[in-house]
């Protein structure tokens, strides 16, 4: 477990929850992110997984402040070069987060499926709120 928590790196479920719900836990990360406290890991596959997913018109987010914040992740962020990695994942499409995550050396992987990373994979995978909690807790 780690004992700071200031680099990390966060699935897009996180994202889109953040987006649909600006008082809930992932919303409180993203303004933690946003804010500079903490550091986004990520490589271009995760960048433009966030643009696809966010720019889906069933969630009507307005394309300007989508722009603007995905602008913002990737200037303040850390855009890194993750090498492949066979674990096997429930999800392969969740790979490139554990490779950036474990590439990156990132603190935490925080998502909204957890089922989705099982077992110990060489870096904290945590919910939100989990992560909240644990940042709370080093204060």
């Amino acid at each position: 477990m780690s004992s700071s928590i200031e680099r990390i790196v966060l699935d897009t479920n996180v994202l889109v929850s953040a987006f649909l719900n600006y008082s809930g836990a992932p919303a409180q990360v993203l303004t933690l992110v946003l804010a500079g406290e903490l550091k986004l890991v990520f490589d271009r596959r995760i960048l433009d997984e966030y643009a696809e997913l966010l720019g889906r018109p069933r969630f009507g987010l307005d394309s300007a402040d989508l722009t603007e914040v995905l602008r913002q992740l990737e200037a303040d962020g850390e855009r890194i070069a993750a090498p492949a990695s066979a674990v096997p994942l429930p999800d392969a499409d969740d790979l490139p987060f554990l490779e950036v995550a474990l590439s990156g050396r990132a603190d935490a992987l925080v998502t909204g499926n957890l089922r989705h990373f099982p077992g110990n994979l060489g870096v904290d995978v945590l919910s939100p709120r989990a992560l909240l909690q644990r940042l709370e807790a080093e204060q």
